[in-house]
């Protein structure tokens, strides 16, 4: 048997690690947010309904990132539904997760809970049943400072200060025939095509994350990543890659090696990246957001029958499905 060595020196750097990559992921699916992080009745609950106990767990983790509100969720969102007194919203139904949505969680209570776990945010629109125009309009309601009708309906809600919200995600995994709209792969990049031209002239200074491929096991991989990218590549700054791990055959060594093939996926995505960039004789850099990646296996039901806050999709996690991200 060979003996293995491992070789560890300050001096043996790759590049620099990009902070982002610690990101998190938040969505109104199940109890990620209703009982998850706010419960107004809870005993740590503070002003807003955020839970403290929560909030202090997160800090610690000290997150740099937050994607937000889906996922499947925001494929059927209307931002509009979170705005305003919590009075007056609308309870919907959320076809993703079949569960009722009172939309006391939106889009500004979602940028003081930011504040409070110390975290910037990373805002996803709807490509599914939403418009271009309901993506720039958003972005006019979080980053511009007052003087227009969105900008200062923000303002009258109280929140002042705009959310200064810079990276953005174009949808969200428009290639599975689960999602809300689900698209091919060219309408996916024709019609969105117009959406980061609409929202950089609301604000030049945000950075845009296309819809790539939801994994790498779809059929239409990566000719998905490729046709996107073609029609996208001048408008936008990332392209998502997202991945699901588990002990399916219950075989540990395995299990501990499959994010290996994690490897071979960016790889093959950054290869299609350089091919398009070749292609349209570009200068400009694309890079990878891999927005969504996780282990689950165990728990896969869905039907909520349209109730509020679900138990849905909670794994009870080991220390095996720890190691596998060490």
């Amino acid at each position: 048997m060979k003996e293995a060595k491992l070789s560890i020196h300050p001096s043996f750097v790759i590049s620099q690690i990009e902070r982002e990559l610690f990101g998190s992921f938040c969505e109104h699916m199940g109890r990620s947010i209703y009982t998850g992080i706010y419960e107004p009745g809870h005993p740590t609950a503070d002003e807003q309904g955020f839970r403290k106990d929560v909030i202090s767990l997160v800090r610690e983790l000290n997150i740099p990132i937050v994607r937000y509100p889906g996922g499947n969720f925001v494929s059927g969102y209307n931002w509009r539904d979170g705005i305003g007194p919590k009075e007056s919203r609308p309870v919907r139904l959320d076809f993703a997760w079949r569960a009722k949505e009172t939309n006391q969680v939106g889009t500004n209570e979602f940028m003081d809970y930011c504040k409070k776990v110390g975290t910037k945010p990373m805002l996803a629109v709807n490509l599914g049943t939403g418009t271009p125009m309901d993506a720039a309009n958003l972005v006019e309601y979080c980053n511009i400072e007052s003087g227009t009708a969105l900008a200062d309906l923000r303002v009258s809600h109280g929140w002042k200060k705009p959310h200064d919200v810079k990276v953005w995600c174009l949808g969200n995994e428009m290639d599975g025939h689960w999602q809300i709209g689900h698209m091919t792969r060219r309408n996916t990049a024709q019609r969105p095509a117009r959406l980061p031209k609409l929202m950089r002239q609301v604000d030049h200074s945000i950075k845009l994350v296309a819809c790539g491929s939801s994994a790498r096991t779809q059929p239409t991989y990566p000719e998905w990543d490729r046709t996107v990218l073609e029609y996208m590549y001048d408008h936008v700054d990332y392209i998502s890659i997202h991945q699901y791990v588990g002990n399916h055959d219950n075989d540990t060594a395995n299990y501990l090696g499959c994010t290996n093939p994690f490897e071979a996926y960016i790889k093959e995505v950054a290869a299609t990246i350089d091919y398009v960039k070749a292609k349209r004789r570009s200068k400009k850099n694309i890079y990878i957001s891999f927005d969504e990646w996780n282990v689950w296996y165990r728990e896969r039901g869905g039907d909520a029958s349209f109730v509020e806050g679900p138990r849905q999709l909670e794994d009870i996690y080991n220390l095996e499905d720890a190691l596998v991200w060490v």
